[in-house]
């Protein structure tokens, strides 16, 4: 078995990605010198609200597309390559264009596949342009498709508010057909990328400037106040009452799994997802019992951690699901816990009349996800390891984390249960992780950023 290696740099040459970036991502565009209207030149980091949809406990976030200037809601894809957007219904620009074949752009985008098209030029059906597989990776459903060039604006942000809107003149992304929108929250009309590529979100918003190649994410699991993503920014990250949260963080490498995308076909294609080096589980400090090889990668891509906004609750393989829940059963006797009967899809539930809560959350014991070494780990309190459920007379607390069976693709996928009320800062230049474990110990919370706009940012 070999261990993942750390990321490796990008494969464009830096001289060449940035003078091809500049020319076509940061076109110099007309704006109004209104303070409330988009800047084509702006110096700030970005930022984007992030809301959770709870029926289907799926995470959007919001920018504003096309010309003018739509408010477009896109699934947020932590681990995708690009974004894709549904150019079938109601998507009216005066400012897309299409990418021609064997164009720069085209090669980092699709490895330079060219559409056919025998109707008439329009919007979805141009001869001798960019084409490329996107995938919606809530059903695992792939097409093939032509890509755009289009505009696209984020607020920029000082870290403590949101300022005007920054515009990004060229924004690059897929057009997907609106049947591919099928297993999306409602409302959302594309997949914002954030994956380890060229072509993510953030690194196009970043990229022919002097930010940091860095972006955060701190999810709310409330359905009424939303999380927020910097991008752009190492800091600072204030949550109300004044608390700057990139200054709690602990950082841990960000490592890349050697296989290509799962669903793609295209093998050749390095994985945008995000993974980190977790050697051991613990609960309430003692170690969990199961083979820590299965946590190390093969050259297939085999095994593993990943961080995924996808997956709604964590989900470990069989042999390490057993071990954490016989050990938190065990920890859990000594609070007094007794078993209720389980509640799908969980195997471990509390009467909640039995368990007390805390600032927290829910006082069980906690788990910690060991790094690269027993002093380097993310800790999950209550708050982040338990699900409420209320239902046909039935309350009761359960440990949320699921089985994904024997042989999974990979050992331990990091839902967004567990990451809510967590700040997270992907570092891409210094190729780590910065993690808070719960903001709830710091007396804030993700829904706490402070979205009153401050027209004076430039």
């Amino acid at each position: 078995m070999h261990s993942l290696t750390h990321l490796p740099s990008m494969p464009m040459s830096l001289p060449l990605f940035f003078f091809f970036l500049l020319l076509l991502f940061f076109s110099v565009s007309s704006s109004s010198s209104s303070p409330s209207s988009p800047s084509s030149s702006f110096s700030l980091p970005v930022l984007s609200p992030i809301t959770k949809d709870v029926r289907t406990n799926q995470y959007s976030l919001s920018l504003d597309l096309k010309t003018p200037l739509k408010p477009s809601k896109l699934f947020l894809d932590l681990g995708g390559l690009f974004s894709w957007v549904d150019c079938h219904r109601h998507y009216v620009s005066s400012t897309y264009h299409h990418i021609p074949c064997n164009s720069s752009l085209c090669t980092l985008l699709s490895l330079n596949s060219c559409s056919r098209c025998y109707g008439a030029p329009s919007l979805t059906c141009a001869n001798d342009t960019c084409a490329t597989t996107l995938h919606n990776s809530v059903t695992g459903k792939s097409i093939f498709h032509g890509a755009l060039l289009d505009a696209a604006a984020l607020p920029t942000t000082d870290g403590r508010n949101p300022g005007r809107l920054a515009l990004l003149s060229d924004f690059a992304f897929a057009c997907s057909t609106t049947g591919l929108l099928k297993g999306l929250a409602k409302g959302v009309t594309g997949s914002a990328g954030l994956g380890w590529s060229d072509l993510s979100l953030p690194v196009q918003f970043i990229a022919g400037s002097s930010l940091p190649r860095v972006f955060a994410l701190c999810l709310s699991g409330s359905p009424s106040a939303p999380g927020v993503g910097f991008y752009g920014s190492a800091g600072p990250y204030h949550f109300l009452p004044e608390i700057d949260l990139s200054k709690k963080l602990i950082y841990t490498p960000l490592l890349t799994n050697p296989s290509g995308i799962a669903g793609d076909g295209n093998h050749s294609r390095p994985s945008g997802d995000y993974f980190i080096g977790v050697t051991a589980l613990k609960v309430n400090g003692k170690v969990a019992d199961f083979d820590p090889a299965i946590l190390t990668v093969d050259l297939n891509g085999n095994g593993g951690t990943m961080v995924s906004t996808v997956a709604p609750y964590t989900v470990l393989e069989s042999s390490i699901y057993e071990a954490l829940i016989n050990a938190f059963i065990a920890a859990s006797a000594g609070l007094n816990l007794t078993e209720h009967y389980p509640v799908k899809p969980f195997r471990v539930c509390f009467p909640a009349d039995d368990v007390m809560e805390t600032i927290v959350g829910p006082a069980v014991p906690t788990v910690d996800l060991v790094m690269q070494s027993d002093d380097v780990f993310w800790r999950i309190f209550g708050r982040n390891s338990m699900v409420r459920i209320v239902e046909e007379g039935v309350d009761v607390w359960c440990l949320g984390f699921v089985d994904g069976g024997v042989r999974p693709k990979t050992s331990i996928v990091i839902g967004g249960h567990q990451m809510e009320d967590n700040l997270l800062q992907f570092d891409l230049g210094m190729k780590r992780l910065g993690f808070s474990s719960s903001v709830l110990v710091h007396h804030t919370m993700c829904a706490n950023f402070n979205f009153t706009s401050n027209k004076n940012l430039k």
